[in-house]
């Protein structure tokens, strides 16, 4: 009986550390052209804008995230505050990154470290595709908990294809889409 105890301890199944590889957002930076030829498929060209080295359009491989597009931009500025910036949130073609600086008056970009400027459209539209929660809560019929589910959708399924995908987020019913239908866009 001890023995078969002692053999079961020592069979038990056991948790290893892995290493994880840094990403370096503050310095270094992938030319656009490796990590184009690294994704072997599509590619997003973002706008980094703000307290990074340079700041302009980045070229980066499809399914790319925002710290890949500030490492492209040549990483953070010292001092710089990120600390509302969602690294791991995957980039949309088209969309802007502020960096620490507050959007202008009257754009729709997220307060002081930003995120997608992208978020309104032609015609005052938000588009669904790059709008922040800010964005999604201030439409009618859409609070907080609702905004943060259509963001998480747009994260677990990838952008939204047409407005009638709106319906797919849990808590949007025949009525409330009814009324965000013609007050959003992809």
């Amino acid at each position: 009986m001890l023995l078969a105890a002692a053999i079961a301890w020592y069979s038990r199944p056991r948790a290893e550390p892995v290493a994880a590889e840094p990403v370096p957002v503050a310095t270094g930076a992938v030319p656009p052209e490796q990590a184009t030829q690294s994704a072997g498929g599509g590619e997003v060209v973002v706008a980094v804008a703000g307290k990074v080295r340079k700041p302009g359009l980045v070229r980066l491989p499809e399914g790319a995230r925002v710290a890949d597009a500030l490492t492209a931009a040549g990483g953070v500025l010292p001092g710089a505050d990120i600390a509302l910036l969602n690294l791991a949130r995957k980039v949309t073609d088209g969309e802007l990154i502020l960096v620490g600086v507050t959007a202008p008056p009257g754009s729709a970009g997220d307060a002081p470290s930003g995120g997608s400027d992208g978020g309104a459209a032609a015609g005052g539209k938000v588009n669904l595709n790059t709008a922040t929660l800010a964005q999604l809560d201030s439409l009618p019929g859409v609070g907080p908990v609702l905004a943060q589910r259509i963001l998480d959708h747009r994260e677990k399924n990838g952008p939204f294809r047409t407005v009638s995908d709106l319906r797919q987020v849990d808590g949007i019913g025949d009525t409330r889409y009814e009324q965000l239908k013609d007050l959003v866009t992809v």
